[in-house]
């Protein structure tokens, strides 16, 4: 009995129910009551005899009469729903009667607890006559005794209650159990949709109520704009597996009162389990009126000054982006939707444009599911990336459409088991890993797959970059199956990250190991291969196997692959020749296991 009062509620929910309509059941349940009340050797051959046990609770404490009196009203709940039947000629069904008296006595949960309480190992035998009692604990009964009005031990003394005439008791009514699968939808919450009126309000009350049922769908109808300022759909004491239905257009404001002195996202959901986004809506952060107000700071101007002689190419600055809406904005600008310490979650058909700075952002998460997901906004939108990990684990993102002004996908540090594939990326600056390690710090990332990826007019394709300074490791990491178009820079490891005009040298480094590149093929307009690793803390078993990159346009030669202090192995003859990368290990090599990072 110990072990499956153990067992998970909805397993043992069946079990227990299908034991009460027996017989069998109820008599060795009130026999072991009585037991532990000083009556022993009794027998319940008939439901007669059952009945009438009642009388015996002369010899019982006052704690072990109030829980017998529930039993006993819970066995009679039983049968009398029995007796009904029989008496209305209505077929047993084992199914049906359980149903039945599950309704009419305790809710479940109630009940699950009497029944943990009466069955596990914390009771003792009750004997009398041996000086052995009830255990004095604030246990699973304190509820029950509160409600009744115990003492609980307080000085105050309490007149005695007369007996109650009637012998039966009769439980409380049953709570109805919660139910599942509800919508709520914002328009019965005040929402007008008109892109006008604030409709922030009115998604707060929606989620409010959906948060309270497990299953729930919260509504957000198509054919409907709808102007909603910062908001936190929370955790951690909603229900799990709600479902957040976007089918129509969610617009974010442009007036800068909405967003005070400035936030780091604009739509948020915290701490939630189970938690699905998907429809054929959109979100719309209408970024331009932040970009235009933002000074440029792209990170890859300057790598391409330290790169490529900029006298002999001509490269192209971001223009700045044109805006007619009206109005300053903050500084700090919003990620468009956020999520944050949450477990199972799913984004998958809709649409993010447009946003202020990232996307879709994960931190803390554990069990991401993306898919069928269109990003958009301009290629020189600054720092819009398009998804955006971070300290995050069982990460899944295939068939997603990619375009944006910064990384198509950012994987930062704390980042592990992240699968990559079937994605279109471009415009942006491609899937990068870091940055990593800035202003000394730890950074780990472990066990990235990125295959099956389309790349056309991006800044680069596969990029880990690491600042000076830091500690930690990138280990694992597989790029397979690329195919680049008209891209500057295709494979890149820099561990010289920079997004000054100059930053100071540090001997210590994020190391860098197990980096495999594997069919990449297509086409650049730069530099086919840029490894960069630190001279305390070279890169370590970088795999090429089977590159084929060539200039665009077609004949001429821009810049041969660069290697310094990159060790490792070449596979297959590659396209162009990669002759810098040097096999084996370095003299100095150091131990993967001693980064501080735990594989």
């Amino acid at each position: 009995m110990e072990g499956e009062a153990r067992e998970d509620s909805s397993s043992s929910y069946a079990v227990i129910a299908s034991l009460l309509t027996s017989f069998a059941f109820a008599s060795e349940v009130i026999k072991r009551t009585l037991n532990w009340c000083g009556i022993h050797q009794v027998q319940f051959t008939k439901v007669a005899e059952l009945i009438d046990f009642g009388a015996r609770w002369g010899n019982c404490p006052k704690k072990r009469k109030r829980l017998l009196a529930i039993l006993y009203g819970l066995i009679w709940r039983i049968w009398k729903a029995r007796n009904n039947r029989i008496f209305n000629n209505i077929v047993q069904s084992s199914a049906s009667l359980v149903d039945d008296v599950i309704s009419l006595v305790f809710s479940w949960h109630k009940f699950r607890r009497s029944y943990y309480s009466l069955w596990g190992s914390s009771i003792e035998t009750c004997n009398a006559r041996r000086g052995k009692h009830w255990r004095n604990r604030s246990g699973t009964f304190s509820s029950l005794y509160k409600k009744k009005g115990k003492n609980h031990g307080h000085v105050e003394k309490s007149k005695p209650k007369p007996k109650p005439n009637n012998p039966l008791p009769i439980p409380e009514e049953p709570i109805a159990p919660v139910q599942k699968g509800l919508k709520f939808n914002v328009l019965d919450y005040g929402a007008k949709g008109d892109g006008n009126s604030d409709d922030t309000k009115a998604f707060q009350g929606a989620w409010a109520d959906a948060c309270k049922v497990e299953a729930s769908s919260m509504i957000v109808p198509s054919g409907y704009e709808f102007l909603v300022g910062p908001i936190s759909f929370s955790g951690p004491y909603c229900q799990r597996n709600i479902l957040f239905q976007l089918d129509g257009t969610i617009i974010a404001p442009t007036n800068s009162k909405a967003w005070g002195k400035g936030l780091l996202q604009w739509l948020e959901f915290t701490k939630l389990v189970g938690l699905t986004i998907k429809g054929k809506g959109t979100i719309d952060g209408r970024g331009s009126v932040w970009w235009t107000n933002s000074i440029f700071d792209d990170p890859i101007d300057n790598e391409q000054q330290l790169l490529v002689p900029l006298q002999n190419i001509t490269m192209t600055k971001n223009p700045q982006i044109s805006n007619s809406l009206d109005g300053k904005m903050p500084s700090v600008k919003p990620t468009a939707l956020r999520f944050y310490g949450s477990f199972n979650v799913t984004v998958t058909g809709i649409t993010i444009q447009n946003s202020p700075q990232c996307h879709l952002k994960f931190d803390n998460c554990d069990g991401v599911l993306v898919y069928s997901l269109s990003v958009s906004s301009p290629g020189n939108s600054p720092n819009t990336d398009g998804i955006h990990l971070q300290n995050s684990r069982n990460v899944l993102i295939h068939t997603a459409d990619l375009a944006c002004g910064d990384d198509c996908i950012s994987i930062q540090t704390g980042c592990t088991n992240v699968f990559v594939h079937d994605v279109n990326c471009g415009p942006g600056h491609g899937i990068s890993i870091g940055s990593l390690g800035k202003d000394g710090t730890t950074a780990c990332v472990s066990n990235i797959t990125v295959r099956d990826v389309n790349m056309h007019n991006t800044m680069t394709g596969v990029r880990i970059k690491t600042w000076q300074g830091g500690s930690g490791s990138v280990q694992g990491v597989l790029f397979s199956n690329i195919q680049m178009s008209e891209v500057q820079f295709p494979i890149m490891i820099d561990q010289y990250y920079c997004d000054h005009s100059s930053c100071n040298n540090h001997t210590s480094a994020v190391a860098v190991s197990n980096i495999a590149y594997e069919n990449i093929k297509g086409t650049y307009t730069v530099k086919p291969v840029h490894i960069s690793c630190s001279d305390n803390m070279p890169c370590m078993d970088v795999k090429l196997t089977d590159i084929e990159l060539n200039p665009i346009p077609k004949g001429y030669h821009m810049y041969d692959p660069y290697c310094w202090q990159a060790f490792g192995e070449l596979y297959a003859p590659t396209i162009p020749e990669i002759d810098c990368l040097q096999e084996g290990k370095p003299s100095s090599s150091w131990d993967p296991d001693e980064t501080g990072c735990a594989l």
